[in-house]
């Protein structure tokens, strides 16, 4: 028991020693905390105590993690953020129905959040909880039932279930195309392209698939469709973005389709579940909702 107990700490202990991990200063840590700074230091004093190592190396400005404290520090992180999801899990009774969903930033706002009041209302005792991951990730880690993603069914240790396909255009504003002549795909290779750093070989595919080289100088890069949509309608360049996600923009005039065969995606939305998370009540609810949406309207938006 004695053993057991030197090797958990009070948790204001670990509260002060995160604190000043992540701030890097003891007055702001105690600042945070509503401490005095004294009270701060004796704490991290009686972890040092308690552990018989030197978390932090300190001089007469500065106060830096030591190489044990810096490990240290990122297991106390993800201890605490736990025990604050347990905490509010338990406060509002949400572990009985939660789930715990990925969802990629563009396609979880513009295509699934206006279907998502039909779930709540059909479920009304299944709270989710969003996230936003783009690529892979370890749903244990990351304490995640299922995710929505875009890319191959190769997701190791889980169950791929297909969505939908991607048909992705070129498109640019109505400004871009009053000062320039482009009527055909190859005149669109003397543009200015824009870029989605998670699909680096997407403009290479198109081009092919009209039959022509792609050109090789550089282009912006963006993180998110959204970001890239934007780029386009401010005039920068012409953007390839699948048609699902920008429907509201052709519909409204604010993006218009560049010249060339749209071109279907060798990707696809994938709803992705661990193998462990496969007979979760509230997984199979959303599963069987998610489908019955695709199947029932694939390209709607609420706009």
């Amino acid at each position: 028991m004695n053993v057991q107990r030197r090797l958990l700490p009070t948790t204001a202990a670990l509260a002060a020693f995160e604190a000043v991990a992540r701030l890097g200063s003891f007055t702001a840590a105690a600042r945070e905390l509503d401490l005095t700074q004294g009270a701060v230091s004796r704490q991290i004093s009686l972890l040092e105590e308690q552990f018989g190592r030197r978390l932090f190396e300190r001089d007469s400005r500065n106060v830096r993690l030591s190489t044990a404290g810096d490990i240290y520090a990122e297991a106390v992180r993800s201890a605490l953020g736990q025990l604050r999801d347990a905490a509010l899990g338990l406060m509002s009774n949400r572990h009985s129905g939660a789930l715990n969903l990925a969802i990629l930033p563009t396609f979880g706002t513009r295509w699934l959040m206006p279907l998502i009041p039909d779930f709540v209302a059909r479920h009304p005792d299944i709270t989710i909880n969003f996230a936003t991951r783009i690529g892979r990730f370890d749903f244990a880690r990351e304490r995640l039932d299922a995710a929505i993603h875009h890319g191959m069914p190769d997701w190791p240790d889980a169950d791929c279930t297909l969505l939908m396909r991607e048909t992705v255009m070129p498109v640019f504003s109505p400004e871009f195309l009053a000062s320039r002549d482009v009527a055909t795909p190859a005149d669109i290779s003397r543009l200015p392209l824009l870029h989605m750093a998670t699909r680096p070989g997407a403009w290479s595919e198109w081009f092919e698939e009209q039959g022509l080289s792609a050109p090789t100088g550089p282009g912006m890069q963006f993180e998110q469709f959204g970001t890239v949509a934007q780029a386009c309608m401010a005039g920068l360049g012409v953007a390839l973005l699948p048609e699902i996600l920008i429907a509201g923009e052709l519909q409204r005039g604010q993006l218009l389709p560049a010249p060339g065969q749209p071109m279907q995606s060798r990707s696809a939305y994938y709803l992705v579940v661990p193998h462990d998370k496969r007979g979760h009540p509230s997984v199979a609810s959303f599963r069987d909702w998610l489908l019955g949406q695709v199947e029932k309207e694939p390209a709607f938006l609420a706009w």
